[in-house]
This record gives structure tokens, C-alpha cells and sequence, in this order.
């Protein structure tokens, strides 16, 4: 007998948001899967937030519907709805002490719960977010990581089915953030709810979800797991925004043994692979080759480079960045023209390369997709 599927905790169908002659989100399907941590993560301007105000009930549809655990609420208001918002600035009340805030969502319930259910439910809302004994404190003495934690806990006291996560973490310093991205993964597995994060930070969106959700114009191009899309894009716009990579553009020609043969400028030829994300390209489609700056080799001299090559060629160098396990260098070809590459610490060459250096670059088959050129 089969398994009835799992009802998702939110769901969007055919979802779009209009402001006047501007489509802000545009026929939008998601789901959000039960206990998942899903990001949505694009540019400003691609509807990102705009799908997570309509989700807390901030906006409604223009068309479609919105669903949470299987119920249409479409229309209905936020304060109706199973959801909690954790905003950007927090928006904390200065004039509470910690203790206040986290306490404010069950203080507006009627009836009230009893003062010692309320103590209680704030004790255990502030040890899940690591703040025992700050309830007295007052806002201004908390630090931003502090600050952060009181709105989680604040929003995590009423038990939501899903947790909206605004950019939470964009006003923290670089390890800030970083410490508290472990923190909200580790606090989202404890608590075993849904959480949807949006943001413009592919690297926050890829260490801590699941799910990732790529939007462009409105539109969701691509959603899968990490690794997914970062190996496996629809698009160059999805290859481009997760990660770094270098494009070089060119006509596709046979595909033989899983490789698709691409003609470059010039006369210059390579091979690769593709995506399996999306069908791929026809001999004759305008292309892009794209490769990872980590899958390309360098060395000082072609018979230096290992023997499973697609594409080997001649380049210079014109920047060098040192960065701690790798070293970034851009390079420059006389054709293909400045791209991008990047070394590990104990990499293949004997030496770091100089600006200037003559340096011979290559990379085998797989580090190479070929993607029909939008």
C-alpha cells in the first residue's frame, strides 16, 4: 500500500504579487517540507521577500493561493496565522527588558495564560537560544548576537509551524554571523521546525540549508540541495550567483560518451558535460562552457599539466590573492580572455605564481558544463 505523502508546512500555487504595472513574484510553486531548512536566495529586487511577507501575511496574492499544513490562507491575517517572523533588526522593544519581549506573543493571547505558564515558557525560550538569566537585562546591554537570539526566542515561545528568518543575520560582523549560522542550525534541528531563511548571501544560504531556492525577476529558476545546484545548475544566472565561475562561450557540437564537444572562439575546441538539472544542449545551440575557478590547473609549462586535459592553453596572470588554504589568480588569454582560478596552499605547482608569469591552464572533462546560453 503506499504511503500517503506528507503534507508540506507551507505551499504556494501559482503564486504572484502585483503593484500596480510591476510583477513583483510571478506564478511561484514551493513547497516547504516538514522540519526542513529551506533558503530563498537571489539578488534585491527578485521577490524573495516579497514570498516571505505573503507567507506571514504581511502582502496577499494577487493570484494564487497560499497553504499552510493543508489549510488555504489565503486572506488571512498575519496574527491568524501559525507563523513567526524573526525581522533583520530584530525589532525588539527597547523599553522590555529580555524577559518582555520574549514574553510579548503569549501576553497577547486570549485568555492569557497564567503568569507562572508565561515564567516557564520564557525560561525554556531563552535556554533553547543559550540566554539563561537575561531575562532582567535590558535590550541596550545585550550585544548584536545577543540582541539576535532574543528575537529567535521571542518567536520560537509560540511554537510556529514555520519560522520566517528576514536577513536575520546581515547586520552581524563576518564571525558573528558565521558563529550564529551554526547556531540556527543547530537550534533549527532541536526544535524540529521548519525554518525559511531569505537572503542575498550564497555562501549563508548553502552552509545552512537543505533547500535552496534561487529566484530571478520574480521567479523561482531553480531549488534543490546545495550540492545540487552548485553542481548541477539549470542555467549560467544559477551557475554564476551559487559560487564563482568562468564562462566562455562557444556552439555545441557532437555529443559522444556523455561529453558534448563545444567550439570556441577561433577555432579553439573543448569538451564537457550537462546538467543534469536540465535537458541538454543540440548540436549547433549557442553555449556557455562553465568551469569552477578550483577545477582549473595551472602549472608552469603544458607538460607539466596532467594527461586527462579537455582544454589546455597558455595564459598570464595578472592578480594574485592570497587566501590562507588557497591563492586566487586572474589570468588573461589572448582569445578567451580574463578568467579566474583558484590554487589549494599544496596544489600541483612547485612555486606561487608571479604577476606577469607566463603559466600554462587546463581542466578535464567533467569540471567543464555546457549550458544552452539563455
Amino acid at each position: 500500500m503506499t504511503k500517503p505523502a506528507a503534507i508540506p508546512d507551507i505551499s504556494f500555487r501559482g503564486v504572484s504579487k502585483r503593484y500596480g504595472d510591476v510583477v513583483a513574484v510571478d506564478k511561484v510553486d514551493l513547497d516547504l517540507s516538514k522540519g526542513s531548512f529551506v533558503s530563498l536566495l537571489g539578488p534585491s529586487g527578485c521577490g524573495k521577500t516579497t514570498c516571505l511577507r505573503m507567507m506571514a501575511g504581511f502582502e496577499q496574492p494577487s493570484a494564487g493561493e497560499v497553504f499552510i499544513r493543508g489549510d488555504n490562507v489565503t486572506g488571512v491575517p498575519a496574527y491568524r496565522r501559525p507563523v513567526n517572523m524573526v525581522f533583520q533588526h530584530y525589532a525588539l522593544f527597547p523599553h522590555l527588558n529580555v524577559a518582555d519581549n520574549v514574553s510579548y506573543g503569549l501576553r497577547q493571547r486570549s485568555p492569557r495564560p497564567p503568569r507562572e505558564g508565561i515564567a516557564k515558557a520564557v525560561d525554556e525560550a531563552l535556554s533553547m537560544v543559550r540566554l539563561s538569566g537575561y531575562g532582567a537585562r535590558r535590550i541596550w546591554e545585550l550585544s548584536g548576537g545577543q540582541q539576535q537570539r532574543v528575537a529567535l526566542a521571542r518567536a520560537l515561545i509560540n511554537r510556529p509551524a514555520v519560522l520566517l528568518l528576514d536577513e536575520p543575520l546581515a547586520a552581524l560582523d563576518r564571525k558573528l554571523r558565521h558563529d550564529m549560522q551554526i547556531e540556527l542550525q543547530n537550534l533549527q534541528r532541536n526544535v524540529g521546525i521548519t525554518f525559511l531563511l531569505v537572503t542575498h548571501d550564497q555562501e549563508e544560504a548553502l552552509s545552512m540549508s537543505d533547500r535552496v531556492c534561487i529566484m530571478k525577476d520574480g521567479r523561482l529558476v531553480q531549488a534543490g540541495t546545495p550540492r545540487e545546484l552548485y553542481d548541477e545548475p539549470v542555467n549560467g544566472y544559477v551557475a554564476d550567483f551559487v559560487g564563482k565561475s568562468n564562462f566562455f562561450a562557444g556552439t555545441a557540437g557532437q555529443a559522444s560518451d556523455g561529453l558534448i564537444k563545444v567550439a570556441l572562439v577561433d577555432g579553439m575546441k573543448t569538451a564537457g558535460r550537462a546538467s543534469r538539472s536540465t535537458a541538454p544542449p543540440r548540436q549547433g545551440d549557442a553555449v556557455l562552457v562553465s568551469v569552477r575557478p578550483e577545477r582549473i590547473r595551472l602549472a608552469a609549462a603544458e607538460r607539466d599539466l596532467p594527461n586527462q586535459i579537455a582544454f589546455r592553453a597558455e595564459a598570464k596572470v595578472l592578480n594574485r590573492i592570497f587566501l590562507g588554504e588557497q591563492t586566487e589568480y586572474l589570468v588573461a588569454h589572448d582569445r578567451l580572455g580574463e578568467f579566474m582560478v583558484r590554487s589549494p596552499r599544496q596544489g600541483n605547482q612547485a612555486r606561487a605564481f608571479e604577476i606577469g608569469d607566463r603559466v600554462a591552464i587546463g581542466w578535464p572533462p567533467d569540471a567543464a558544463l555546457v549550458l544552452i546560453k539563455d
